[in-house]
């Protein structure tokens, strides 16, 4: 499976990665619509690059009480926004702040790994940012599948 990864050593804070995102998400150059954030670190020069980890807990996805949160092909926890009723649940289960609302949609967002080819990873010049294979376990897995089809057995009848 491939997972975003990220290397903060190797960050130098120019944010093409907030711009690159904010532009696949929205269509615009927006950083404050980006699901990418860079941290600097006052004093010590550096700087940290920080998105969803598409975490094995997936705490977003078991704290959305409508199902709106979805595993998709490429492996994202990815916000339905046809089913989000923006009740901001995932976004206080998200224990890293990968969680977003926007308060123009009404409805949460996040890292959908830009279908399986993140734009923030293109355009990172030092590889701050990279889309690997990695190995997983993802033992939300089959709970997400289970927890879909029942969702979709009910909205069926």
């Amino acid at each position: 499976m491939k997972v975003l990864a990220l290397h903060p050593e190797k960050c130098t804070g120019c944010l093409r990665c907030e711009l690159a995102c904010s532009y696949m998400q929205t269509g615009l150059f927006q950083p404050s619509k980006s699901v990418i954030r860079v941290s600097p670190f006052e004093g010590y020069t550096s700087y940290a690059p920080y998105t969803c980890t598409q975490c094995a807990e997936g705490w977003c996805m078991t704290a959305c009480p409508v199902g709106a949160i979805q595993i998709t092909a490429v492996g994202a926890k990815d916000v339905m926004d046809d089913t989000c009723v923006g009740c901001k649940l995932c976004t206080i289960a998200c224990p890293y702040g990968t969680m977003f609302y926007d308060g123009d949609t009404q409805k949460a967002y996040k890292c959908n790994l830009c279908g399986g080819a993140p734009a923030c990873a293109s355009a990172c010049p030092t590889e701050a940012i990279t889309f690997e294979d990695v190995e997983t376990a993802d033992w939300i897995g089959d709970f997400a599948a289970e927890r879909t089809a029942r969702v979709l057995a009910v909205e069926a009848r």
